[in-house]
């Protein structure tokens, strides 16, 4: 395939992955540039809500990812304070039903390893591991990408680069070095447990969230369920950059002490034989999106909080959206050349920035909501009982009903 249907993305996480998929269904030849030698879980579990399961699907995923996912029947949000649940997000198959699509939960590494093996199937694609980009020079032809693997330097010429590369985009840092991601002074634990050693009634099949005095704690089922994904957050100061630094147990215990959680919370933390932790980092409401030629996506673009449970689903919509705009100016009925193509990346940056940034603040203020403590605990839980688990999911609408 010519030059001029030659895209790089560099990065083979879940937004890269995607994106190539994407833009090969669009006729488009795809290089993915990846550092690493293998690809490995950086994770645990995630949550794929209607938005990005639906983008998926129509990539030709759900063979592959359904039997590794699974629906949750709610959300069970749950208050530290009293120990008690406030109210309860209906899911399941009625929610599936009436968003075209199914919420989904699933271990990060089964993804991972779908994306890669429908890549492995898509001739138009080839996945360089090992590989690592290096710099991008811009033309009238489109770009020059310079790539390493050991000792040896190559050039490729493409009609576009594509920086899916994370928080720490390195293509990123060429493009915009004044933008930097910035510590939001929390922490991630995460660690998991078998099904089996959940506390009597809490179910295997929903997801519940724990609100309390300036932390949280999420858990649901992976591993078509035999294992429970634990998320905790708390607030403090230590910012290593990297996905999965050991954490000491006997921390993360103290942080959920007695005096201030309930016994099903703290027995689900002592469940947890390994910890590990990572910072979390974001990058300004709206994102950062494309300079000629180069474009970001995911974490490299709009890094944000996960209060949300929607940092993966912002990526996969990144890809099915940059997909139709490159495809609408140099499709095989396009009549877009390599000096169209810094337009129709702005385009896409310009599609997503708006959307992308009210996700981002929305995910903020989750957060600020979920850490409230003493009188202000007390009114939230009211007002959440009063608002009703149904008409709660209602809010999200504006969310799960997306389509590229």
């Amino acid at each position: 395939m010519a030059t001029s249907r030659t895209i790089v993305v560099a990065g083979a996480g879940i937004g890269g992955l995607t994106a190539s998929l994407a833009l090969a269904a669009k006729g488009f030849r795809v290089i993915i540039l990846e550092k690493a030698e293998r690809l490995e879980e950086a994770g645990a579990g995630l949550q794929l809500s209607p938005n990005a399961s639906r983008v998926l699907i129509d990539l030709g995923l759900r063979p592959r990812l359904a039997p590794r996912a699974i629906v949750p029947d709610a959300v069970t949000v749950m208050s530290a304070r009293s120990g008690a649940e406030v109210v309860r997000l209906p899911l399941g198959e009625a929610a599936t039903f009436r968003c075209g699509a199914p919420y989904w939960v699933i271990h990060r590494a089964d993804l991972q390893s779908a994306l890669q093996a429908q890549v492995n199937d898509t001739p138009a694609i080839e996945l360089r591991l090992g590989c690592q980009f290096e710099d991008v020079a811009s033309h009238a032809k489109g770009v020059t990408v310079g790539q390493r693997s050991n000792a040896t330097r190559q050039q490729e010429p493409a009609l576009a680069l594509i920086g899916a590369d994370g928080i720490w985009s390195s293509v990123r840092s060429q493009l915009f070095p004044e933008s930097h991601p910035q510590f939001s002074g929390l922490i991630a634990w995460r660690g998991t447990i078998d099904a089996k050693q959940l506390p009597r009634g809490i179910t295997a099949r929903g997801v519940q969230l724990w609100m309390g005095s300036n932390a949280h704690l999420v858990a649901y089922p992976i591993s078509a369920g035999r294992q429970i994904n634990i998320v905790a957050i708390v607030a403090d100061s230590w910012n290593r950059p990297g996905w999965s630094a050991l954490g000491e147990a006997t921390e993360i215990k103290n942080r959920f002490a007695a005096a201030r959680w309930p016994s099903p919370a703290r027995m689900m933390i002592g469940a947890v034989d390994s910890w590990k932790r990572w910072a979390l980092f974001t990058m300004p409401d709206g994102g950062v999106w494309s300079k000629g030629a180069t474009a970001l996506l995911g974490d490299a673009s709009h890094g944000m909080l996960p209060f949300a449970a929607q940092g993966a689903g912002m990526a996969i919509e990144d890809a099915a959206v940059l997909a139709k705009c490159l495809e609408e100016s140099h499709g095989e009925r396009g009549t877009g050349d390599a000096l169209s193509v810094p337009a129709t990346l702005q385009r896409y940056g310009r599609l997503r920035q708006s959307r992308v940034g009210r996700v981002q603040r929305t995910a903020r203020q989750n957060g600020t909501i979920y850490h409230l403590g003493g009188p202000a605990a007390f009114a939230r839980d009211l007002v959440m009982r009063s608002i009703g688990g149904a008409q709660l999911l209602a809010r999200q609408d504006w969310i799960y009903d997306w389509r590229a």
